[in-house]
């Protein structure tokens, strides 16, 4: 499969890629800030736009194969070395041309915490669903402003509800947190954080604050697992996430 080389614009590229991967019928889901910026029209315009960089996405770990051929024939170079150690969870690519990099995360999302994506890559559309986009943000210890400002938008234009429907599934966070003390923590965390945000944007900060109140009505709801209390007395005394090191690509043009 040829299919020319990677855009300039990263969100046209986006598209591309997303229209490529609905045509193969392969659910290759766009997250990240790209993804944000597909699925919020908040994310269009100050104060929430912003510039994006590289472009991330998940796949089933069972069409490896697929997702290889298709980037690779939409201009990309896999990295052979990384994709060899690592390509049962994660997969990388490089655009020399637009200096940007593609990461695939397979069957899981794995940075501070680790999601479980398999039940969730099959709901449709070209992005993960705003509850997994919300989730890609929030879940990350040391949260910088752009995620913030994206976890903002995401709250302004999604309802919190007990579907994935156009709206942020409260229900599904809940069933996540009330098992994960760390990711219950976490989330706490930034929730603080977006709140701090979302007063110094101008935007509808009523809202946004509203709908995190129903999010953590729904999350404070949930049975809490036996695992999710045993960790909770331990506490902050041991650390509960992880920092994942970022892998960069050198970009030269082979």
């Amino acid at each position: 499969m040829t299919a020319g080389a990677p855009l300039e614009d990263v969100l046209d590229e986006a598209e591309r890629v997303a229209a490529a991967a609905a045509a193969a019928s392969l659910p290759l889901r766009l997250l990240g800030g790209a993804a944000v910026r597909l699925h919020c029209e908040s994310a269009r315009r100050p104060p929430l736009s912003r510039k994006y960089g590289d472009l991330d996405f998940a796949a089933p770990s069972r069409r490896r194969a697929e997702v290889d051929r298709l980037l690779v024939g939409l201009g990309y170079r896999a990295d052979a070395r990384f994709n060899t150690l690592n390509g049962d969870r994660r997969l990388l690519y490089a655009d020399a041309g637009n200096a940007r990099q593609v990461d695939v995360f397979l069957d899981v999302m794995r940075m501070c915490h680790v999601i479980d994506l398999r039940e969730r890559l099959g709901l449709g559309g070209p992005c993960l669903a705003p509850a997994d986009l919300l989730l890609s943000k929030l879940q990350i210890f040391e949260i910088n402003r752009k995620d913030l400002v994206d976890a903002v938008a995401l709250l302004l234009d999604h309802a919190v509800a007990d579907h994935d429907e156009d709206a942020i599934n409260g229900r599904y966070v809940a069933r996540l947190t009330g098992d994960d003390w760390g990711l219950h923590r976490t989330l706490a965390l930034n929730t603080g954080r977006v709140r701090a945000t979302v007063r110094e944007l101008d935007v509808d900060a009523a809202l946004v604050g509203l709908r995190l109140a129903q999010l953590w009505d729904a999350i404070e709801a949930q049975p809490k697992s036996l695992r999710w209390k045993l960790r909770a007395r331990v506490g902050d005394r041991v650390t509960w996430y992880e920092l994942p090191e970022e892998v960069r690509q050198p970009y030269e043009a082979t």
